[in-house]
C-alpha cells in the first residue's frame, strides 16, 4: 500500500463538556505514536475559550508532541441546527464539515472518548476509493436507527453498518461523488429519523459501501462490561453512558483505571471539577446510570 503524504490529518470535534475525555484521548494518541512529527491535529471547536485552547496546547507540549495543530472555531448549530441534537448539543455534526475545511487527500476523525493503545500511523497506509473507511459494527438490523434504513430506505437488513467514532475520510473521493450535496438532501428528507445523529447520516450516505477497517481500530467498551480481549492493542471506544469520567463512572465503568493512567494531573485539575454542565449531563444520562448500576450490583451478588 502507498503511504499518504505528510502530514497525517487528525480531527477532533469538541465542546467544553467533551474536554474531560479529550485529554486522555490526546495523551494516549501521542504516547503511542511512533513519530508524532508526522501528525497535524485539527480541533474543530464549539465555543471553546482561549484558555481551553491554551490548555490543549500545553498538554500536547508536556507530552512532547512534535507535530502541528490548528484550531478552527465552528458554530455547528448554524449549519445543522435543524437536525436532531444529542442532549441539546450539535457538536458531533462538525465532523461532516471535514471535507469542506481540510484541503488534503485524507483526514482521520477521532471521537473524544477514545483511548488509543496502538500507533495511529498504522492508519496512514490505508488506501481506498470509498468516501469513508470505518469499522463494521454489525448488520443494520441491529442498529438503533434501523427503522430509517429498513422501512424508509428499503435496505437489506444485513447491510453493513459502522460506528462513527473513528472515520477515515477520503476527501478527494468525497468531492468527486458530490457527497456534501447528497448529505444535505438526505438531512432534509429524513431529519426526523436521525436517531444516531451524524452517524445515521453518514451510514445513509454510504448505504453499506464503506471500506471496512480492522476491528482493532474501533473496539467498543460499554459501561459495566469486561475488558475486550485486545484492549491494550487497539483503539478503545467508550460507547454509551456513563463514560469513565462521568459522575458515577468510577463506580460503574470497568475501564476507569485504564482511562485514569492517561488522565494527567494537569488535565484533571483543569477539567475534573464538578460543574453545572456535568450535573446537567448526569440528568440527561440518568436512566443509563441507573440501568448500569443495577447490572453492576446484580453481577456482584451473583458472583458472590
Amino acid at each position: 500500500m502507498e503511504t499518504h503524504q505528510l502530514p497525517m490529518n487528525i480531527v477532533f470535534c469538541v465542546n467544553s463538556l467533551g474536554l474531560m475525555g479529550l485529554g486522555s484521548t490526546i495523551t494516549s494518541l501521542v504516547r503511542n505514536c511512533s513519530n508524532s512529527s508526522r501528525l497535524k491535529i485539527w480541533f474543530f471547536c464549539s465555543e471553546l475559550t482561549t484558555t481551553d485552547k491554551s490548555n490543549i496546547t500545553y498538554l500536547l507540549n508536556s507530552e512532547h508532541f512534535k507535530g502541528t495543530t490548528e484550531f478552527i472555531d465552528l458554530n455547528v448549530k448554524d449549519t445543522f441546527g435543524h437536525l436532531n441534537p444529542l442532549h441539546q448539543d450539535w457538536t458531533a455534526y462538525g465532523r461532516l464539515l471535514i471535507p469542506e475545511i481540510i484541503n488534503d487527500e485524507y483526514a482521520l476523525y477521532l471521537d473524544a472518548d477514545l483511548i488509543i493503545e496502538l500507533d495511529i500511523l498504522q492508519l496512514s497506509t490505508v488506501n481506498s476509493n470509498k468516501i469513508l473507511s470505518a469499522v463494521h459494527e454489525g448488520p443494520v438490523c441491529l442498529a438503533l436507527d434501523n427503522h430509517l434504513f429498513i422501512k424508509k430506505l428499503n435496505w437489506d437488513p444485513t447491510t453493513p453498518y459502522f460506528n462513527s467514532g473513528v472515520l477515515l475520510f477520503n476527501i478527494e473521493q468525497w468531492a468527486k461523488c458530490n457527497t456534501s450535496f447528497n448529505l444535505k438532501e438526505i438531512s432534509k428528507s429524513y431529519s426526523a429519523h436521525l436517531v444516531s445523529h451524524d452517524q445515521t447520516l453518514l451510514n445513509a450516505l454510504c448505504a453499506g459501501e464503506f471500506n471496512q477497517l480492522s476491528q482493532e481500530f474501533n473496539t467498543s467498551w460499554p459501561p459495566n462490561k469486561p475488558a475486550p480481549d485486545t484492549y491494550d492493542k487497539c483503539i478503545i471506544h467508550f460507547i454509551g453512558s456513563p463514560k469513565p469520567w462521568d459522575i458515577s463512572g468510577r463506580i460503574i465503568h470497568n475501564s476507569y483505571n485504564i482511562w485514569l493512567q492517561y488522565n494527567t494531573n494537569f488535565w484533571n485539575n483543569e477539567y475534573g471539577k464538578l460543574s453545572s454542565q456535568k450535573l446537567i449531563r448526569t440528568w440527561y444520562i440518568r436512566k443509563s446510570i441507573l440501568k448500569n448500576l443495577k447490572h453492576k450490583f446484580f453481577n456482584m451478588l451473583t458472583n458472590n
